[in-house]
């Protein structure tokens, strides 16, 4: 926490920034610092994110990548997933997102199938709060894997090393 709460402006919005791409979210965040422990950023960090404008969402949502599958997921779920992902994406304009921190890799496929199913039932207008949630909780995992058991040290570059950026974990396509 000492190093994101000393690290310069600009790099700590960058490093902010691949927790969630949003500029006035991280600019909130990076701006309000210091902060004494991981709990106040992370309240921090959900208040900022309830407060994202449509076009902020839009943005954030552009950038997000599908969830991660466990490796042993078998070729017919990911052939029912990709229909379904390109369902979701043909209904409202961007990629399924979903919070998977927390569960155990037996129960993450499942949990998606369910996610998608469930979330491809509702309107637009339905669906924005939903996925903000979503991109809310993503974000706060982003956070603690980043700032948590001295992480920042490594991701958050020295003053005297301006080549190493910040980077908080995205799930892989």
């Amino acid at each position: 926490m000492e190093h994101f709460n000393a690290a310069p402006a600009e790099e700590a919005r960058r490093t902010l920034l691949t927790c969630l791409d949003s500029p006035h979210w991280a600019l909130l965040m990076a701006g309000h610092r210091p902060y004494p422990d991981l709990t106040s950023l992370l309240a921090a960090s959900d208040e900022a994110a309830y407060d994202l404008t449509a076009a902020e969402l839009a943005r954030a949502l552009t950038a997000e990548a599908l969830p991660a599958l466990p490796a042993d997921t078998y070729a017919a779920a990911h052939t029912a997933l990709n229909a379904a992902y390109a369902a979701y994406e043909a209904k409202f304009g961007h990629v399924f997102v979903i919070c998977l921190d927390g569960l155990k890799p037996d129960a993450v496929l499942d949990h998606v199938l369910e996610g998608i199913r469930s979330r491809l039932a509702n309107d637009p207008e339905e669906e924005r709060p939903v996925a903000a949630e979503e991109l809310r909780r993503l974000a706060r995992g982003r956070l603690i894997a980043l700032l948590s058991d001295g992480a920042a040290d490594h991701r958050l570059s020295p003053p005297d090393e301006p080549d190493n950026q910040g980077e908080c974990p995205r799930p892989s396509p």
